[in-house]
């Protein structure tokens, strides 16, 4: 038997109920933040969560109800609330969930080091403070930033027919920026905006390269206020991991989740361009496009063994060779549609219910170092780290800015332009792809901040990716 707190199993083996069905999801999580603002200090931040989500299944209706009372009493009125509701429901439904399989499976899916304890608060205030202090001094440089957050979260799945999942994790989230302003102007840089974020424990920090980079990106800064605006046009487009991540998780991720092109998300988040006839034949990229969910990825943001209604996870292609192979549909999605889907179903903690969910969505290496990627472009553009986006409800039209970017004539970096913008439509964008760079420019990120549900979930999401050319893209810039 693995490890698993013995009192909330001893409580669940208790519970009783006519359901045909019925599990629990307990989810604990803590989250320290540390932050330095223009070299002085701010108050530390620290926040608790525990609760549980029970579910039930009756005559093929499931229902849920959550409950922060953990103890036996409060986890039965939750079960019975989930008991009742779906008795209400019965001969309402609109799904009978009768043959959707339930999980069996127990598994104990704790990071390494999980135990080990992180150092204390003054470590993290000296080695921000030493951070925040090598923005030089210069009075252009108005405001600038350093921060860490660690989150630690442990998952219990049970359910009545036997299956046991824990899983323990920890994250890492550094943040690091630079605004610059000559009083008619301001420019922003940062060290991977809200994208350098990995599963692990402070050996992250040195992995990510944050210690020294402050007085790179103040550099940046400075250099974005001299800098002209990016000229507009058509020319290729060299975009780096730190925007591909958004390029990825914007017109990829969110088009091929299968509750959302099945039609759950249309009053809040939107629809898809993608049909369910499209998978296995839809050309959604050229060929050098290899897109995979891969929750098996040691280090990476959303990497699991087990999702969240316990189906195991393992690696799939969702585009190969730039063809569309399959949706981000969990078992429930899978079942309804008869479409094979991945196993992303999520929460993004005990009071939410799970949907179809991004997990690490990422595009496969190519064979192309980045010299040869800059060399093989005549006319064309370098842009790196998002600072804006927008994008239609179908996930189809898009305009995305970036913080960064350099241009590119006859096979050579260039100077630095500022306000670099570029727009298209997601599938003719992706068919455009002219070029992957190998193993040497790719880079493992991440975001805490995708949204999607109603009420809200904002979950954690993995995207590995490397440096890609995409040929005849609309670029512009700013007001001159």
């Amino acid at each position: 038997m693995f490890a698993i707190s013995e009192t909330l199993e001893r409580r669940f083996a208790a519970l009783h109920s006519t359901a045909d069905f019925w599990s629990l999801r307990h989810v604990r999580e803590s989250t320290e933040r540390y932050w330095v603002r223009r070299n002085v200090a701010r108050a530390p931040s620290f926040a608790d969560d525990a609760g549980a989500m029970l579910s039930v299944r009756v005559a093929g209706v499931e229902a849920y109800a959550a409950t922060s009372d953990l103890s036996q009493a409060g986890l039965q009125a939750a079960l019975d609330k989930a008991e009742a509701l779906a008795r209400q429901l019965a001969g309402r439904n609109l799904l009978d969930l009768h043959e959707l399989p339930v999980p069996h499976e127990q598994a104990d899916d704790v990071m390494p080091g999980y135990q080990r304890t992180l150092a204390s608060p003054a470590h993290w205030y000296e080695l921000l403070a030493a951070e925040s202090a090598r923005v030089p001094r210069d009075e252009r440089l108005v405001d600038w930033y350093a921060g860490l957050t660690f989150t630690a979260t442990e998952q219990i799945y049970l359910n009545s027919v036997g299956a046991r999942l824990r899983r323990a994790q920890h994250y890492v989230f550094p943040q690091l920026g630079v605004t610059a302003s000559d009083g008619a102007d301001s420019q922003s840089r940062s060290f991977g905006g809200t994208h350098l974020a990995r599963q692990g424990g402070a050996e992250v920090i040195d992995e990510l390269g944050v210690v020294g980079t402050a007085s790179r990106i103040a550099d940046e800064a400075l250099q974005l206020l001299l800098a002209p605006n990016t000229p507009s046009g058509h020319r290729d487009l060299l975009l780096m991991p730190d925007q591909m991540i958004l390029q990825i998780h914007e017109s990829i991720g969110h088009p091929l989740e299968l509750d959302r092109i099945l039609g759950d998300e249309r009053n809040f988040a939107g629809t898809s361009f993608i049909r369910q006839e499209d998978f296995g034949s839809y050309q959604y990229g050229s060929s050098l496009l290899n897109v995979t969910f891969d929750p098996t990825v040691s280090g990476e943001l959303a990497s699991y063994r087990h999702d969240d209604d316990g189906t195991p996870a393992q690696r799939e292609y969702l585009i190969r060779e730039g063809v569309l192979q399959r949706p981000l549909g969990s078992a429930l999605s899978q079942w309804r549609s008869g479409l094979e889907g991945v196993a992303n179903s999520r929460a993004c903690s005990w009071n939410r219910p799970t949907l179809d969910r991004m997990a690490n969505l990422n595009v496969e290496p190519g064979t192309q170092r980045l010299e040869q990627l800059i060399g093989g472009i005549e006319r064309g553009i370098l842009m790196s780290n998002n600072r804006s986006w927008s994008i239609d409800d179908a996930r189809n039209k898009f305009q995305f800015g970036c913080e960064w970017g350099r241009l590119i004539e006859n096979g050579e970096l260039k100077g630095v332009v500022k306000n670099p913008n570029y727009r298209g439509i997601s599938a003719q964008f992706w068919r455009n792809l002219k070029a992957v760079g190998d193993a040497s420019t790719f880079e493992m990120l991440g975001t805490p901040y995708c949204g999607k549900g109603e009420p809200n979930q904002v979950i954690r999401v993995g995207h590995a990716t490397p440096a890609c050319v995409f040929a005849d893209v609309d670029v512009f810039g700013g007001a001159a």
